[in-house]
């Protein structure tokens, strides 16, 4: 019979090796979608609806959307490795002053979180997030990242991605944004299902002139980017 130290050694090289694996998994799909187009995305999985979602390469996405996105969500993208400790900082310091919870996720999150997991606040989803938002930094360019992005982000209830919406909300395409259109659709991203960019609110317009504004100064201070060109 064995002993029961050889039983833990055991033990601990399965728990190990499981551990290694479970670590290991969630690369394979993202290589992988590092050129190729998600076909679908958990978010969407999760729809009760129908869902519009059509995928537009790059090329296909106008620049404006592109600036209109990073000046409404996340505008030091172009700096950070995924995360904005900043921004984590004074939300967890709103909250432990009573101010609730807000969110603080940059776009790299907010992929991986619609690639992946569930709409659901908690520790567990939070810190595979963290995971999956480091490994789409390693393995993906930030062109790739926003491209993603931009043909995975709900712009409203049931349609994602760039060209969904533009059709759906100007009956254009994607590649013909203009920047107050673009502003429109960046403006109804922190809740698609209740900001409509269709028949927009006073708040929705509010909102739009003010990522308007925040374009030009993003703009004009980011590095440069490589978007709508081919690679």
């Amino acid at each position: 019979m064995p002993s029961p130290r050889p039983r833990q050694r055991r033990l601990l090289k399965i728990l190990g090796t499981l551990l290694v694996a479970g670590l290991a998994l969630p690369a394979v799909p993202i290589l992988a979608l590092r050129w190729a187009p998600p076909p679908t995305t958990a978010f969407m999985l999760l729809q009760s609806g129908p869902v519009d979602y059509e995928w537009r390469a790059h090329t296909d996405i106008s620049p404006n959307l592109v600036w209109a996105v990073i000046s409404a969500e996340d505008q030091k993208f172009l700096q950070h490795y995924g995360f904005d400790l900043e921004s984590i900082r004074d939300a967890v310091d709103e909250y432990r002053a009573g101010e609730g919870m807000r969110g603080a996720s940059t776009i790299t999150q907010q992929v991986a979180k619609n690639l992946f997991l569930w709409p659901n606040q908690n520790l567990l989803r939070k810190g595979i997030e963290a995971y999956l938002t480091a490994l789409i930094e390693i393995c993906w360019t930030k062109e790739r990242i926003l491209e993603v992005y931009l043909n995975i982000a709900e712009f409203g209830d049931g349609f994602f991605g760039a060209e969904a919406a533009s059709r759906r909300v100007f009956g254009s395409t994607a590649a013909e944004l203009s920047n107050a259109q673009a502003a429109l659709l960046a403006a109804a991203l922190p809740s698609p299902k209740r900001l409509d960019a269709r028949a927009p609110s006073p708040y929705v317009q509010g909102r739009q002139a003010w990522i308007l504004t925040q374009m030009v100064r993003v703009r004009t201070s980011a590095e440069p980017l490589d978007w709508g060109r081919s690679r």
